[in-house]
């Protein structure tokens, strides 16, 4: 498949890929959004820079724009947990490119912010929420945010946020989300604790991997 217009994508996605100049996907794009798209769970190694954002980004709004009415008060359709602020700020961006002139709204949540601004800003609910699992746990234990509506959910670069210490934080999220959702698990390494953690997030995962270029 050598161009986005072959992956069964939204026409609003080809469009807003068109837009930003974007015709080719990345191996890992190619790859992993027709999974994706298929409903699978899916489980891709592959580094920084190879296109991951929109490799969960793209099918991630692709079933979104089919959800009815407005997310519900403190709530998230989506979420995508990510190790830094950095990295949140950055997959947001890229969303937003994607969501630009719909009726998708995208939220982050991260350390180092107003934590009243943030919680006035779910109390609307979201449709995307892009979060780091420490500030979201923050939340949470403020009843700020509620994930019982979570349908699909990303983990982006998940061996940086074993690293940074969020073990523990991402265990407690995986037993808050329902099960019956779509898991995207994304890392650059195999080591036991990751596997452990695809255990309790996915569910028969498809797995994919690229090296770097």
């Amino acid at each position: 498949m050598s161009e986005f217009q072959s992956l069964g994508l939204a026409a609003s996605l080809i469009e807003a890929l068109n837009r930003a100049a974007l015709t080719e996907p990345t191996p890992i794009q190619s790859q992993a959004i027709p999974l994706a798209l298929a409903g699978h769970d899916v489980l891709g190694l592959a580094q920084t820079g190879t296109g991951k954002t929109f490799a969960f980004g793209l099918p991630l709004i692709h079933h979104l724009l089919s959800a009815q009415g407005k997310p519900a008060p403190k709530s998230a359709r989506a979420l995508i947990l990510a190790p830094t602020r950095e990295l949140v700020n950055q997959i947001a961006d890229s969303l937003r490119v994607l969501t630009t002139g719909g009726h998708l709204r995208v939220a982050t949540v991260v350390g180092g912010q107003s934590i009243n601004r943030q919680i006035g800003v779910l109390s609307k609910g979201t449709d995307i929420l892009v979060a780091t699992p420490g500030r979201l746990i923050d939340l949470m234990e403020r009843e700020a945010v509620l994930l019982g509506s979570v349908t699909h959910l990303v983990l982006d670069e998940a061996d940086q946020m074993l690293d940074l210490g969020f073990i523990h934080a991402l265990r407690r999220i995986s037993q808050l989300v329902p099960e019956d959702r779509q898991t995207l698990f994304f890392s650059a390494t195999m080591p036991k604790q990751i596997q452990e953690l695809v255990g309790k997030y996915c569910r028969n995962p498809v797995k994919v991997s690229v090296t770097p270029e």
